[in-house]
């Protein structure tokens, strides 16, 4: 299957044929193809909509200025002119609202952070004295452009300063910018390749949510089953001690971003589990982990289980394991799997999880704060359902509550994430922008419905999106979305019947879902294949007969939020 091309127009006030070269021969995914405009173009053509850049379609621009270049206010102000700041910040106010033409013209756009060349010193001693050094002014426009671009649907700034630091003084060089008018070395735009394609991942859902992580010699130093878990090398008076403290804290911090821990490890289950809860430096518990699976059994075969007991995809993992034997099984094995290059230096391990780009995702929403938490009553739940046998049975006893609410403001962010990183249970699988969202519900006839999942043990947070669309005497179920969390608790069923219900009250004939197949939405497939609804083979659509009714199963609670 082919890998999909994503197009994009790069605009600047300099020569970025570079940049253009290095992201279109880079072979990291996802695969980019872009285009670029003449420098000094900028504002041309952010401002005028028939441009004849725009004649093509692309997926994403990038907007990457200096600040002088800009913001005219600034660039008297390299000259050590008097300026007034407000007016400076006015000019950037005036900027933003020319980038913001861009949220309609493609799905999202990305604008690096201004920066000025390291070797401009400017007052020295006075440089972050507020209203007179070039650092601090800087500072404040730089502020004030991000303040703005958050308002703005689809654009996201990306942080150049970072890219020239990586670098150091190779960042820029006076005679690349007399000679071609290119504003940065090619070490600069290597580290921005690097973080636009991070920024088009996390964007189209294809952060990483589990690091799988092994015990010996990763997660502490030593081999429990042979050492005893009093005398691994963890925290103590001992510099590769301290080293693994500070990389499980950095592991936990993930955590609060809501990516989720699993273990994978060749142990004694109970000795591994014993050091977990017994050892004093510990900064990890069980309860941070999401599930693990310690045995003595292939580390792929453990891996594929573990993940589909968390309902998660292969495509969603990052596996850290300090055997670069072990690594190369799994890159072998499991190629969805992500598997960095751990350093043998164990005093590297922190910094080098936290310099990884693969967790990037353009928002945070409530449910990732307590993500892992939701997988502990997950475990609580399966714990019960062993306990009783009878599916039917187990689901009566969890007090499952829907509670429906239309799309709005406040869960705008969460209906995105689950929109564009939900494969499963995914009708159609269609990636939309907020803009994109936006625009398609405010068309006559078409309603959209978000469904937040509770139980005795827990909520699961906002895990459900239904929307349908009447045409004439025929109602469509457009998008059918549902976390991997609540498959299988009837959750599926209840939304169906809304669509129904509200199909009825519509006064359609006939109420329909069109299933759009993918590598990964067989489970959406299994179940309105049992749903009820008749299925045509050759169109891939499930007809409902809205002369029947399609009832509400009797272990679930629905209520309605207007």
């Amino acid at each position: 299957m082919l890998e999909k091309k994503y197009k994009g127009l790069l605009i600047s006030d300099f020569t970025i044929d570079n940049l253009a070269g290095l992201l279109n021969n880079d072979d990291e995914l996802p695969i980019v193809e872009t285009s670029t405009i003449p420098f000094g173009q900028v504002m041309p053509v952010l401002l005028d909509e028939n441009h004849q850049c725009w004649r093509k379609k692309y997926d994403f621009a990038l907007v990457w200025t200096r600040p002088q270049a800009v913001i005219k206010q600034f660039e008297d102000f390299l000259c050590y002119k008097k300026i007034n700041i407000e007016e400076m910040l006015k000019q950037v106010d005036e900027y933003c609202s020319a980038l913001s033409n861009l949220s309609q013209r493609v799905r999202f756009c990305f604008v690096p952070s201004w920066v000025i060349p390291l070797y401009h010193r400017g007052f020295g001693m006075l440089e972050t004295k507020p209203s007179i050094g070039l650092t601090n002014i800087l500072m404040q426009i730089n502020l004030r452009l991000f303040e703005n671009v958050s308002h703005l649907p689809n654009i996201y700034t990306l942080d150049a300063q970072r890219w020239v630091a990586l670098v150091g003084k190779k960042a820029f060089n006076p005679k690349l910018w007399y000679m071609g008018k290119i504003a940065f070395s090619n070490e600069v735009f290597i580290e921005a390749v690097k973080d636009i394609k991070a920024s088009i991942r996390g964007l189209t859902g294809q952060a990483k949510k589990l690091i799988i992580v092994d015990l010996d010699d990763t997660l502490w130093g030593g081999i429990v089953g042979d050492d005893g878990w009093e005398n691994l090398r963890l925290g103590g008076h001992d510099y590769i001690g301290e080293a693994y403290v500070d990389f499980q804290r950095a592991l936990k911090s993930l955590t609060n971003r809501g990516i989720l821990l699993g273990i994978v490890s060749k142990n004694e289950e109970k000795i591994a589990l014993e050091a977990i809860e017994k050892h004093p430096e510990m900064v990890l518990k069980l309860d941070d982990f999401a599930g693990w699976k310690i045995n003595w059994n292939d580390k792929a075969q453990n891996i594929v289980e573990l993940v589909a007991e968390l309902n998660l995809g292969l495509q969603s993992v990052c596996f850290l394991d300090d055997n670069p034997v072990e690594r190369a099984r799994i890159r072998e094995a499991l190629p969805e799997v992500f598997v960095p290059e751990l350093p043998q230096d164990k005093t590297l391990y922190a910094s080098t999880l936290l310099n990884l780009r693969c967790f990037d995702k353009p928002s945070l929403s409530s449910e990732d704060f307590i993500r892992t938490q939701m997988y502990i009553s997950e475990r609580k739940r399966k714990d019960l359902q062993k306990k009783i046998g009878s599916v039917s049975d187990w689901l009566k006893t969890l007090d499952i509550k829907v509670k429906i609410e239309p799309l709005k403001t406040s869960n705008l962010e969460r209906v995105i994430q689950l929109l564009n990183k939900t494969n499963q249970m995914n009708l159609t699988t269609r990636r939309m922008t907020e803009t994109e969202l936006l625009e398609w519900v405010r068309q006559k006839k078409r309603k959209i419905w978000t469904l937040r999942v509770l139980d005795k043990f827990g909520d699961y947070g906002l895990t459900g999106i239904l929307s349908v669309e009447i045409n004439g005497n025929k109602g469509r179920i457009v998008d059918f979305v549902l976390s991997c969390r609540v498959m299988g608790r009837k959750v599926e069923e209840t939304m169906v019947n809304i669509a129904y219900k509200y199909a009825k009250s519509a006064g359609v004939d006939e109420l329909y879902a069109k299933y759009i197949p993918t590598k990964k939405n067989k489970p959406c497939f299994d179940f309105w294949k049992k749903s009820g609804f008749t299925y045509n083979e050759d169109t891939n659509i499930f007809f409902w007969d809205m002369k029947k009714n399609y009832p509400l199963p009797d272990c679930v609670k629905v209520e309605l939020n207007d």
